[in-house]
């Protein structure tokens, strides 16, 4: 099983690692193309497109398919295939007609929507109208998106990870052709990437099909009252906050950059977007590979092993996530002017952006931890424990927001979602512990006293010898691209070696039954 686990947890880290990097590649020409202070197109757009990414991530990839995945898994131990097969069938019917029914009143209350979620843009004429337009383009991506997400559950409740972490490199590219081609036929060439959107979601469903068929799980969908279909809605209410709390803060904090300097909200999409790459790469692809693990332990009553494959997971999430964040703080302006410091986006943008993505980098271990301490609860069917959580961490995002936007502008604003996100992950951690679901087997202490002092030395060796901003700024694309690379490269090696000499054993990792 271990095996199995790891290998799984990889293939979907190398395919989401794909869709990080066609991403960034995506973000890049989007900075050339866009830039951050420029202004109204770039806000324009980032909010119009954000808002059915949020509510995608709610109905879809959040909510949705922590709820789905334990049922699933559960009607597949007990049922068996046909039984799942029906299940199946009928919850296609029910989630399609209620996201078909969400996006028609999407499309027609667009402007309520932008008011609502970005009410600092009635102030520009433009600005709103622009959005809105947008936003009535954008908007069916969420209906698009959350089948895909379905479909993707599915897949993973099978053992097939890979198919899934790879949709989404067709969305990177058919933004990058958006930008390409669709940007210079139309009269608002930013409304080329809002179409850009639309095509993705349609492209990215039609990819599922053949690998639902080949699992056996592609039929007609049904519209009848289903024990299970209506157990998935009842776990997806409360759900909805406990597995979305981050993209609740991040909304909030959009809404409250849009009534800062034009610019603040691209500024913090993109110091977001490179904290999403360790995120998705890592923190993603784990906690998509041990839900449906831990639904299956839960159906079988193997407690022990339930809390030995958590403990498993959060080793992993300290062994990377630490390293990573200290690498985004340090490295945070050498990767934003090597990745976005061209055409529109120039060297304000490259400063403000780097401020946010430092605070972001700070909560890179909570947004991670989170990832992989609320299934410990969903797999056991428990949505309302993560929702009743989740709801103080937002409660607290609002009073630190609040208080840090006016004295840090943006920067408050991200720290905020940090901070908000380790009382998000702490309370978890204390009530599965409380609750006895979780034990720590032995050796954590000596085993986070390794990872933070070969951080430290990591963190060390890069401030002293990448940090200076202005010899990134002075060079060249390639010179930026090879120096960056080499300097991340030797960041790993220094971490790696620090912590083999200092008596970390690769073996102790890797999860093995009791």
């Amino acid at each position: 099983m271990s095996g199995k686990l790891l290998k799984s947890t990889a293939v979907t880290g190398a395919m989401t690692l794909v869709s990080r990097i066609t991403g960034l590649v995506r973000d890049v020409l989007f900075a050339r193309f866009l830039g951050a202070s420029a202004g109204v197109a770039a806000d324009a757009f980032y909010v119009a497109f954000a808002i059915p990414n949020f509510f995608r991530r709610i109905f879809g990839e959040g909510a949705f398919s922590q709820a789905f995945v334990p049922v699933l898994a559960e009607t597949q131990k007990k049922q068996g295939d046909e039984a799942a097969r029906k299940f199946v069938n009928h919850m296609f019917g029910a989630f399609g007609l209620i996201l078909f029914l969400v996006t028609l009143i999407g499309i027609i209350a667009s402007p309520l929507i932008i008011m609502g979620l970005a009410p600092g843009f009635m102030d520009e004429p433009t600005k709103f109208d622009l959005t809105v337009a947008m936003l009535r383009i954008t908007f069916p991506y969420l209906m698009f998106i959350s089948l895909v997400a379905m479909a993707a559950g599915i897949l993973n409740t099978r053992g097939k990870f890979a198919a899934a972490a790879f949709t989404p490199v067709f969305l990177n590219l058919c933004l990058i052709a958006a930008v390409i081609w669709l940007t210079p036929l139309m009269d608002q060439p930013v409304v080329g990437l809002a179409w850009g959107v639309f095509i993705a979601g349609v492209v990215q469903l039609g990819f599922q099909v053949p690998f639902l068929k080949r699992a056996g799980m592609l039929g007609w969908p049904k519209l009848a009252r289903h024990n299970e279909v209506s157990k998935v809605f009842k776990l997806m209410v409360p759900a909805i906050f406990g597995s979305s709390v981050a993209q609740v803060n991040l909304l909030v904090n959009r809404i409250l950059a849009s009534f800062l300097v034009t610019g603040s909200v691209s500024w913090l999409y993109y110091s977001d977007r490179l904290m999403e790459f360790p995120l998705g790469v890592f923190g993603i692809a784990l906690a998509t590979v041990i839900l449906p693990s831990l639904s299956r332990r839960y159906a079988d009553g193997a407690a022990g092993e339930f809390s030995h494959l958590l403990d498993w997971s959060l080793r992993l999430v300290f062994l990377i996530a630490v390293p990573a964040a200290v690498g985004l703080a340090v490295l945070a302006g050498p990767m934003i002017v090597t990745l976005f410091q061209y055409g529109a986006f120039n060297a304000t943008d490259v400063e403000m952006t780097s401020r946010a993505l430092v605070a972001f980098a700070i909560g890179l271990p909570g947004f991670i931890l989170v990832k992989v301490l609320a299934p410990g609860f969903y797999a056991r069917q428990d949505t309302r424990t993560p929702a009743k959580i989740a709801m103080i961490a937002f409660a607290a995002n609002i009073v630190l927001s609040l208080a840090l936007v006016w004295p840090l502008k943006h920067v408050g604003l991200a720290l905020a979602i940090s901070l908000s996100t380790f009382i998000n992950c702490g309370l978890l951690f204390v009530r599965l512990r409380k609750e006895q679901i979780y034990q720590p087997d032995s050796g954590w202490s000596l085993f986070l006293i390794r990872i933070v002092l070969a951080s430290t030395a990591m963190g060390t060796l890069l401030y002293f010898g990448a940090a200076d901003i202005q010899s990134w700024l002075d060079a060249g694309f390639w010179v930026r691209v090879v120096r960056l690379a080499q300097w991340i490269g030797l960041g790993i090696l220094v971490y790696g070696v620090a912590l083999v000499l200092s008596g970390l054993k690769p073996g102790k990792l890797i999860h093995k039954p009791h």
